[in-house]
This record gives structure tokens, C-alpha cells and sequence, in this order.
């Protein structure tokens, strides 16, 4: 989980999950959208793939990179975790602002 939250620290690589999120890619159509050289490209999509986020598949010369939305999933659950504890804490505190507002 920690490779997977490293990763997705980087804006270039959660636009890189974003546009996967549509369909496997090229590493050059990867690359289209962003001033940097195809190797930077790769290197951010070895990173993702190192995570798990990701995989390649060689098609003739050109390499396909696919999305692998599951390994996201632990990390979800993580989120969601701390998601209702900050939720039931939001709401136990307006809850006590009410109480004090109808006393005061």
C-alpha cells in the first residue's frame, strides 16, 4: 500500500491512471499530453507498474499500458476507514454545537 500512496503522489502519474482509467494506451499516446520525453513517461509508468497499478503488454514495437483498478482497492479501504472516523468525529461535534445553541 505504501508503493501504491507513493505513486499516486505524483500529479503526472494519477493523469497518467486517469486516462488508463478509459482504456489501455501507448507509452508515446501516454506521453501526448505532457513537455517531457517519452523515457520520463516510461519511468513514471515503471514506477505505477511497480505498484501494481499497472501492467504492460508489447504489442509489435509499441508497448500498451493497462489500468489494474483492483490494486487500488486497499488503498480505498484505507480511505474509507479514516473517512467515517472523521465523519462520526464531524458529526458528534455538530451535535454538541446544536446542544450548546439551544442552551445558550
Amino acid at each position: 500500500m505504501d508503493a501504491v500512496f507513493s505513486s499516486l503522489g505524483d500529479p503526472t502519474r494519477r493523469g497518467i491512471l486517469a486516462r488508463l482509467s478509459e482504456g489501455a494506451l501507448s507509452i508515446s499516446e501516454l506521453a501526448a499530453p505532457y513537455d517531457m520525453t517519452l523515457m520520463a513517461v516510461s519511468k513514471h509508468v515503471s514506477v505505477l507498474e511497480g505498484a501494481g497499478l499497472v501492467t504492460k503488454e508489447k504489442r509489435g514495437r509499441a508497448a500498451y499500458v493497462h489500468l489494474k483498478a483492483e490494486s487500488l482497492r486497499s488503498a480505498a479501504t484505507w480511505i474509507a476507514h479514516y473517512h467515517r472516523f472523521w465523519e462520526d468525529g464531524l458529526d458528534a461535534l455538530g451535535d454538541v454545537l446544536n446542544r450548546m445553541r439551544e442552551d445558550g
